[in-house]
C-alpha cells in the first residue's frame, strides 16, 4: 500500500500518560507509521527519559520548537504526520501550528475546549485540505468492525426509519476524589483548566455522542441534560444524562457516567427503527444483535456470515479470534495512513475505509455547548 512508513512526531504521551501508548501502539500495528520524533513532555528532563525508551533521537523541549526544527529539515526526513494526545486545552494551538506548518494531524478526542477554538481548528484544516493535508480525530470506537456493520444495516434499511436511539458509556474509576490524591489521569480531566467546562461529557460522552449519529445516521438538533458532579469536591461533572431529538424525528438517551462503580468501559449502543433495532457493547465487540418485528434476533460475529463488506475490511482476523480495542484504533491510523496515500496517487481513495474528522469535532464541542445550555429543570413529583 505505502512503500515507505510515514514518518510522524508526538506532542504529549510522556510519563504517567495513558493515551500516548494507546496511539503508538496502533500506529504501528500495520507497519505503516514510524515513531520520529516527539515532543512528550513539558518538562524536557522527562521527555528525553521518554525518547530514549522508545529509541527516538529527536526528542524536543516544546511542540513549537519540534515543528520548527522538523519543518526546517529536508523533506525525506522530517516528520510527515504530527499525533496530539495532550490534555484538552492544548489541542486548538498545537493543531492549528501543526497544519499551518505543513503536517498532517492526528488528535485525541475531544476536539478542544470551546466553540470559539472549534471554529478556528475547522478553519485551519479546510485551509490545510486545499494544500493536500489531512485531519484524524480519534473517536476510537468508530474502528470497530460490528460498529461499521450497525452502520451499514441501518444505511441500508435494515430497521426502517429510526425512532429511537439509546447510548450509554458507564465507568466507575472516578467513583472517589482520585485527583485529591494527584493521580495523573484523574487531575487533568478533573480540573477546568486543562479539560474545559466539561468533565465526564467531555471525556467519554462525545465518544458516546459520535458513534449515536456515526452509527445512526442521525443529526442531533435538540437536547435536555442533567449534569453533576456527585464526588464531594469535584469540580467538574462525572455523570450526567442527556434526553435528545433529531432532525427525522427521532428522540433518545445519552448516558456518561464515571461513578458507576465496579463498571469499566462497556459502552453501548441501540437503535430502533420501525421494522426492527440493533445492539453493540464493548463488552461483546465482535457481536451485533440485529432484531426484527417478526423474526427471531440474529446475532452477527465479525468476519462472519452475513457481514458486509464494509466490516470485513475492517476485520483484521478469521472470525471466533478476538479483536478489540487496539485494533478498532489501529483501523483508524490505517485508514488515515490509506487517505494519505490516495492523495499522493499511490493508490484509489476507498470510501470504505473512513475515519472521524472536523466535522465530527465540531459536533461534539457543538453538544457540549448545547448540553451546557440546556441544564432541565426539575419538578416535584407529588402524588
Amino acid at each position: 500500500m505505502i512503500l515507505k512508513a510515514l514518518r510522524y512526531g508526538m506532542i504529549g504521551g510522556g510519563p504517567g500518560a495513558f493515551i500516548g501508548n494507546v496511539h503508538r501502539i496502533a500506529a504501528r500495528l500495520d507497519g505503516l507509521y514510524s515513531l520520529t520524533a516527539g515532543a512528550f513532555s513539558s518538562d524536557f528532563h522527562k521527555c528525553k527519559e521518554t525518547a530514549a525508551e522508545l529509541n527516538i533521537a529527536r526528542a524536543y523541549p516544546s511542540w513549537a520548537e519540534m515543528l520548527q526544527a522538523e519543518s526546517a529539515l529536508p523533506a525525506d526526513e522530517r516528520i510527515e504526520v504530527v499525533v496530539i494526545v495532550t490534555p484538552n486545552h492544548l489541542h486548538a494551538e498545537a493543531s492549528i501550528s501543526a497544519l499551518e506548518a505543513g503536517f498532517h494531524v492526528i488528535l485525541d478526542k475531544p476536539l478542544c475546549t470551546s466553540m470559539e477554538e472549534a471554529k478556528a481548528i475547522r478553519e485551519a484544516v479546510h485551509a490545510a485540505q486545499a494544500r493536500g493535508l489531512h485531519f484524524c480525530l480519534t473517536h476510537t470506537y468508530s474502528g470497530y468492525p460490528m460498529i461499521k456493520e450497525g452502520r451499514a444495516q441501518v444505511a441500508a434499511g435494515r430497521i426502517g426509519h429510526v425512532r429511537k436511539l439509546y447510548v450509554e458509556y458507564p465507568q466507575g474509576w472516578l467513583s472517589t476524589l482520585l485527583e485529591g490524591d494527584g493521580q495523573k489521569q484523574a487531575s487533568w480531566r478533573t480540573d477546568p483548566a486543562r479539560s474545559g467546562r466539561v468533565g465526564a461529557m467531555g471525556d467519554i460522552g462525545t465518544h458516546a455522542f459520535q458513534l449515536l449519529e456515526y452509527v445512526s445516521g442521525e443529526r442531533v438538533t435538540e437536547v435536555c441534560a442533567d449534569l453533576r458532579a456527585v464526588v464531594p469536591g469535584r469540580a467538574l461533572d462525572d455523570d450526567g444524562a442527556v434526553l435528545f431529538r433529531t432532525a427525522s424525528g427521532a428522540s433518545g438517551v445519552l448516558i456518561a457516567t464515571q461513578v458507576a462503580a465496579g463498571e469499566e468501559n462497556n459502552l453501548r449502543i441501540r437503535v430502533y427503527g420501525e421494522k426492527g433495532g440493533l445492539d453493540w457493547q464493548q463488552a461483546d465487540n465482535n457481536s451485533l444483535v440485529i432484531k426484527a418485528l417478526d423474526a427471531p434476533e440474529i446475532r452477527l460475529r465479525a468476519g462472519g456470515p452475513g457481514t458486509s463488506a464494509i466490516s470485513q475490511k475492517h476485520t483484521r482476523v478469521p472470525a471466533g479470534h478476538p479483536e478489540g480495542y487496539l485494533e478498532a484504533f489501529a483501523n483508524l491510523y490505517r485508514n488515515f495512513a490509506w487517505q494519505i496515500a490516495a492523495s499522493r496517487g499511490l493508490h484509489e481513495a476507498d470510501p470504505d475505509l473512513d475515519f472521524p474528522g472536523i466535522s465530527d469535532g465540531v459536533r461534539g464541542m457543538a453538544f457540549i455547548d448545547a448540553i451546557l445550555r440546556s441544564q432541565g429543570t426539575f419538578v416535584p413529583l407529588k402524588d
